[in-house]
């Protein structure tokens, strides 16, 4: 599987899901239990790949803006969810997080950014054709994020550095 394959999935699986996560995450189980073993490792491995790239602090502070709020959890479900989106809306949400408000015009706090069963799609298919768990393929995130850290209580802050998302979802 390569990252084309794994971007096509996710668009299949959002798309038929009418973007519900919970739909999309049953989906997407469905639709890895029709791959080898090893393509799902490999599905993961790219899932993995991708998660740990977007564990920065200023993708956090665009999610905290989003959600009005965002823990620990919180933030890797919200990674999980942009996984989810696709990878125009994931690529340019690292390229630029305040792009967010452009990239996610119909954002809704109460049904969107949240996708936590997403991110164990795979190790559900894999346990589901194996009968055994998915050996970590690059281990979950630990640690700070990378970049430099932003004080999100700091209004100041949030509205210099994210001025569109400041002027939708600011207090």
């Amino acid at each position: 599987m390569d990252e084309t394959d794994f971007w096509q999935i996710i668009d299949e699986t959002r798309d038929a899901a009418d973007g519900d996560p919970d739909e999309q995450a049953d989906l997407l189980v469905e639709r890895l239990l029709q791959l080898t073993p090893d393509d799902v490792i490999d599905f993961a491995r790219l899932f993995q790949a991708r998660f740990q790239r977007a564990h920065r602090y200023d993708l956090w502070g665009a999610a905290y803006l989003l959600l009005d709020g965002a823990s620990d959890d919180t933030f890797d479900y919200f990674r999980y969810w942009l996984i989810g989106q696709g990878r125009e809306v994931f690529e340019g949400g690292l390229a630029e997080p305040d792009d967010l408000a452009d990239l996610l015009p119909e954002f809704d706090e109460e049904e969107d950014g949240e996708a936590e069963d997403l991110g164990y799609a795979a190790d559900e298919a894999y346990e589901q054709l194996t009968g055994l768990p998915l050996s970590e393929v690059g281990g979950r995130q630990a640690g700070r994020p990378s970049g430099p850290a932003l004080d999100f209580d700091d209004p100041d802050v949030m509205a210099k550095r994210f001025p569109k998302l400041w002027e939708r979802y600011g207090d």
